[in-house]
């Protein structure tokens, strides 16, 4: 980014946070405390179990933080970091990319009281490290995203799992019934051979889809006239834009600005605990099961 300087890499594999400043400038180091008192702003894109201890002792120190998500890997320590950024009065940012995505951002003015919201969210086993379960990897970003716009408390919920090339869930199902009357069916799979990354809302008198990945949105509505009533629509215009460009600007811009991020360590918080709600879900319906 030009506005922003690259003051330091950390990583603990030898040679990769040379590797990166190499080509992008910044000292590279091996410890994250070596940062400390000397930045405005950090990305923490560690292990998930490493969250809460870099975050915290990074923001006692007065440094703005964008954790990737999920913010913790538990609730407790979501709250340590909730309230050691409110304790100090600095930025803390959730890295929930989905909320960026320029067909998101187009969709959510034309979503009002869903009824029944279908997504799934559907890929490949991935080549990086798995510390945390299909729910907390990719699901939690659909959780993320229904608490923002459905905007009702999450009343029930069925689950279940698979662990298939992992000893952690693999894929998953949900089903969450909001107080609102609304049903959300969500699907999350990392051992799928498509791609897929789609959301369907259907509301009263109007029908709203993303594909997140070609960041396309349609919108079609029922419209009442003489007779029979018609369906109009189509597809919206959206931005073209790189999600992690703008969650990055916008951390940017509320550390200069001094206000709330898009994403607050408090969201980030709120979606881990729909998740692990989610998790215990499909843990008791899984101790349930058996021959009858």
């Amino acid at each position: 980014m030009p506005d922003v300087e690259l003051v330091a890499v950390v990583d603990t594999a030898p040679g990769r946070a040379a590797e990166i400043a190499g080509g992008h400038g910044g000292e590279a180091l091996e410890d994250w405390r070596e940062v400390r008192g000397r930045v405005d702003a950090v990305t923490i894109a560690v292990p998930t179990e490493s969250h809460a201890e870099i975050a915290v002792g990074l923001i006692d120190a007065g440094a703005a933080v964008l954790v990737e998500k999920p913010i913790a890997s538990s609730v407790a320590d979501a709250t340590r970091i909730v309230e050691a950024a409110a304790r100090r009065g600095v930025v803390c940012a959730v890295g929930h990319s989905e909320r960026f995505n320029p067909a998101v951002a187009a969709a959510l003015p034309h979503l009002a009281d869903p009824r029944f919201i279908e997504i799934h969210r559907l890929g490949a086993f991935p080549d990086r490290s798995l510390d945390v379960d299909v729910i907390f990897d990719l699901m939690i970003h659909d959780l993320d995203l229904l608490l923002a716009c459905v905007g009702s408390e999450v009343v029930d919920i069925e689950a279940v799992g698979v662990n298939v090339l992992t000893p952690k869930t693999d894929i998953a199902n949900a089903r969450l019934r909001f107080a609102s009357g609304c049903i959300a069916n969500l699907t999350a799979s990392r051992i799928s051979r498509d791609r897929v990354r789609k959301a369907r809302f259907f509301q009263r008198a109007s029908y709203v889809s993303i594909d997140f990945a070609a960041r396309e949105v349609e919108v079609y509505r029922l419209v009442a006239g003489e007779g029979r009533p018609s369906i109009e629509g189509g597809r919206l215009t959206v931005a073209d834009d790189e999600p992690l460009r703008r969650e990055l600007t916008d951390f940017v811009q509320a550390v200069r600005e001094g206000r709330a991020p898009a994403v607050t360590a408090a969201a980030g918080r709120d979606a881990l605990m729909l998740a692990t709600r989610v998790a215990d879900a499909m843990t008791a319906g899984s101790a349930g099961a058996g021959p009858p």
